[in-house]
């Protein structure tokens, strides 16, 4: 895989993340729904910056799908953070791909997303006092 492969196919990943974080955050209290606001954000701006380095390679961007299946049923807050995680693990798993078949300035993009996924679902394990709060290689956990 090339690097502007791995880099679109992280862009896939960013656009289900912010599809996912609409699932998260309609079942949340409002403080759960700040945050996953905010992380969405993250993931906006982190998806508009990817579209421009592929665009700027010489790339054509991913597009976001209409819709996305989400992995299981999210009825409950406790659900809804269970995806959370699993967003921002799968998010994750992208990005260290891409961190692997990058080189310059796009692999330093590449772990600094990485690096910020796996601490936000770190942030998320601990609001919900799930166990372990950490992984040891983000992104290559099983959901």
């Amino acid at each position: 895989m090339t690097g502007l492969d791995a880099l679109n196919e992280a862009l896939k990943a960013e656009h289900a993340a912010i599809f996912g974080y609409g699932i998260v955050g309609a079942r949340l209290d409002a403080e759960g729904q700040a945050v996953a606001r905010a992380a969405e954000a993250i993931h906006r701006d982190r998806r508009d910056a990817v579209d421009l380095i592929v665009t700027a390679a010489g790339g054509t961007p991913n597009q976001a799908s209409p819709a996305y299946a989400m992995p299981f049923p999210v009825t409950d807050p406790v659900s809804a953070v269970k995806l959370a995680v699993a967003l921002e693990e799968g998010a994750a798993g992208a990005w260290r791909t891409a961190l692997a078949a990058t080189d310059g300035d796009d692999r330093k993009f590449a772990l600094e997303a990485l690096t910020a996924c796996a601490v936000q679902a770190t942030r998320w394990r601990a609001r919900a006092a799930f166990t372990p709060v950490t992984v040891a290689f983000p992104g290559t956990e099983p959901k």
